[in-house]
């Protein structure tokens, strides 16, 4: 990703370049382009690395989960199902010192349920339970699972915020990689096809590396796109203001108070359960008042949901009925109310997008608070949990995954090529960065496009912004920085 297709005069000698400069016109914005590319690619390859390798685990998490957990997943039908409520019960009593948090009820005949619980030291466990004989087989540390370290090093780093945002530059930084690369890529020659469509069969050495990374930049450039672009909403910085835009819904649209905790904040490191175009959701507070009813459009009946005048909670069962009853698929997950004023909330994600939903149901009287699904959202967010449903592997199954897997191995392979071709043309004590031309007559052209980027991506244009000014208020100034970088 650090350089991509040279022309022959690029190989050659510092002679030979400036006759070519002389007939090649836009041969100084060639060069320009070559070096933003190269010093780009430099800069992120490190941690494109990191994401490519923690993106293929979080792609393959099922799977993962399936080999590490699966004797605690896998249950034998033995008789009918203990009610929820028991089932939670089990959990609660195996874990007296912990609060239960969470619940995903079997949705096969020989998968356990699962109870998340909060322990008395902070810690988020997942406990499975056998639906039939409440028997709690085990347990695992949300925190500590391959797939959840993975996504939280692939989102942050480990180092919160800053790691968040530096992720999403490495990603804009690719972005300008990927543009960029498909200009240097560009044959202008016929002659030019073997080496930029087709590989050169008998090339050896550096002409080899450059032709498998031409020609795996220009083929996969679509899919790399298509990840970085669908990658970035969930970012802290752009992709959190880029959701606040268009996952705003009226004012009066749910007839209920709510808090100023948002429904996003309910997914945890590792284990995304909320729906991108549902994160901006306020969640919803359950009503003590006596009197309080109806809200919603609930289908449970009084003799089934007692009024919030008893302030009695009502138990999992009913909740569970209350949401099947409203039309929510198997599969989803429940996260339980933690204070009196506290809700239910049900959430399916992944999978079939049209089966998405986020429903908040008031834990005395049964209300349905909120009910957002795939037919509230708006196009914009149709369109951007398309993409993350693909990105992520879960919208059409193995061959998703394949083709995800595909292209970031692909984007390996740029990682690879790319700093081998350097290495192999560094000269000795120097960067061997392609050196900026003298005249170079469409200055305007490459500001306008860096403007559009930087205004498009703020974080890419503040570092745009920073890496022009180290380059012409130090580098430059500096004899030794400027006989190696410039």
């Amino acid at each position: 990703m650090a350089t991509t297709i040279d022309r022959p005069a690029l190989e050659s000698n510092d002679a030979s370049e400036s006759r070519d400069d002389k007939t090649r016109p836009f041969s100084h914005f060639y060069r320009v382009i070559w070096r933003w590319h190269f010093y780009a690619g430099l800069l992120v390859i490190p941690v494109v690395v990191i994401l490519s390798i923690t993106g293929i685990i979080r792609l393959f998490k099922p799977q993962i989960e399936q080999a590490m957990y699966g004797n605690l997943m896998q249950v034998v039908q033995s008789g009918p199902a203990l009610s929820y409520s028991q089932q939670l019960e089990s959990a609660e009593a195996a874990y007296p010192d912990a609060t239960p948090t969470g619940f995903r009820p079997s949705d096969a005949a020989d998968r356990a349920a699962e109870v998340g619980l909060k322990t008395a030291d902070g810690r988020d466990l997942t406990a499975y339970v056998d639906p039939y004989t409440g028997l709690v087989k085990g347990d695992r540390i949300d925190s500590e699972t391959v797939p959840a370290i993975a996504e939280k090093i692939h989102g942050t780093l480990l180092i919160g915020t800053v790691g968040d945002y530096i992720v999403e530059l490495v990603a804009c930084w690719a972005l300008v990689l990927v543009l960029t690369g498909l200009y240097l890529w560009f044959p202008r020659k016929r002659s030019a096809v073997w080496g930029a469509l087709l590989p050169r069969l008998r090339a050896r050495g550096r002409t080899l590396w450059r032709d498998v990374h031409a020609l795996t930049g220009f083929y996969g450039s679509l899919l790399v796109l298509f990840m970085i672009l669908t990658g970035l909403p969930w970012t802290g910085f752009w992709g959190n203001r880029f959701s606040q835009v268009w996952n705003q819904y009226p004012s009066g649209f749910f007839d209920a108070p709510k808090s100023t905790v948002l429904t996003g904040s309910l997914n945890q490191d590792g284990s995304k359960i909320i729906p991108w175009a549902a994160e901006q959701l306020p969640i919803p507070l359950s009503s003590t008042e006596a009197g309080h009813e109806g809200h919603g459009g609930s289908t449970a009946s009084s003799a089934t949901a007692p009024t919030a005048r008893q302030a009695v909670p009502l138990d999992l069962d009913s909740v569970i009925g209350i949401a099947e009853a409203n039309g929510i698929h198997s599969g989803y997950n429940i996260r339980l109310p933690q204070d009196p004023k506290g809700v239910y909330t049900f959430s399916l994600f992944g999978g079939d997008l049209k089966n998405e939903v986020v429903m908040h149901i008031d834990q005395y009287s049964g209300d349905v608070l909120a009910n957002v699904g795939w037919e509230q959202f708006g196009t914009i967010p149709k369109v951007v949990e398309n993409g993350i449903s693909i990105h992520t592997g879960e919208r059409f199954g193995v061959p998703n995954q394949l083709l995800m897997l595909a292209t970031t191995l692909g984007i390996l392979v740029l990682t690879v090529t790319a700093p081998v071709m350097w290495w192999t043309r560094r000269p000795a004590g120097r960067l061997g960065a392609p050196a900026m031309p003298k005249n170079f007559p469409l200055w305007k052209g490459a500001v306008a496009i860096m403007i559009i980027l930087g205004v498009m991506f703020p974080l890419l244009g503040a570092s745009l912004l920073a890496v022009l000014l180290i380059d012409f208020l130090v580098i430059r100034r500096i004899p030794v920085l400027q006989r190696t970088f410039v």
